[in-house]
C-alpha cells in the first residue's frame, strides 16, 4: 500500500536513508542523519509543500519517496526533483517503480511541468527504473560528487509532466 507518510514513519524512513548514506552512492552525503534531522526535513521542507509517500507492507515501511523544488529560484517553481529510496532487503520488487509512478501522478495533479531525477551514473537499476517510466536521459555531469574516496558522475533524467 502506498500512502502519505506520517510522523510515526520517520524512524523507518531514517533507517532506509541512513543505509543509503552509509553503503551506496544513491545520495551524495557522508553524514548519517538523526531523528531530529528527519523531523525537521519532514515538517519544514516537505509536509506542507511537497509530498512524502511510503510503501507499506506487513505494517512496515519498505520504501519512501518525495519530490522537492528543483532549484531555489522562482523560475524553477514548475520543476521538481524526485527522490526514491527502498529498504535494501526489498529492492528489485517494483517498490521503487510504484512509488515513482505515484509521485508522477501527484506532480501532475499539482500542476508541475517537469520532474528531474539526479542519479549516480553507476546506479543502473535506478536509471532503468526511470527510463521504464518514461524519463529521458538529459546528460551526465562528470566528477560532480565525491564519496568513498572516488569521484562520482551524475546522470540527469527528465520527465515531462502534463502542464500546458
Amino acid at each position: 500500500m502506498i500512502r502519505y507518510a506520517q510522523e510515526r514513519d520517520l524512524p523507518e524512513i531514517l533507517q532506509i536513508y541512513n543505509e543509503a548514506i552509509l553503503h551506496t552512492t544513491a545520495v551524495y552525503e557522508d553524514t548519517v542523519q538523526t531523528l531530529a534531522d528527519r523531523l525537521e526535513w519532514f515538517w519544514k521542507k516537505h509536509a506542507q509543500d511537497f509530498p512524502v509517500i511510503v510503501y507499506e507492507s506487513e505494517n512496515s515501511v519498505r520504501g519512501f519517496a518525495t519530490f522537492s523544488q528543483f532549484g531555489a529560484l522562482s523560475g524553477f517553481r514548475y520543476t521538481v526533483k524526485d527522490s526514491v529510496y527502498v529498504n535494501k532487503q526489498h529492492r528489485c520488487k517494483h517498490i521503487g517503480s510504484s512509488l515513482l509512478t505515484t509521485l508522477i501522478e501527484i506532480a501532475n495533479k499539482g500542476g508541475y511541468a517537469t520532474m528531474i531525477a539526479e542519479i549516480d551514473d553507476s546506479n543502473n537499476s535506478s536509471k532503468i527504473m526511470h527510463e521504464k517510466l518514461g524519463f529521458k536521459n538529459a546528460g551526465t555531469i562528470r566528477k560532480v560528487g565525491y564519496k568513498f574516496g572516488v569521484w562520482l558522475d551524475l546522470a540527469v533524467y527528465q520527465y515531462e509532466l502534463r502542464r500546458v
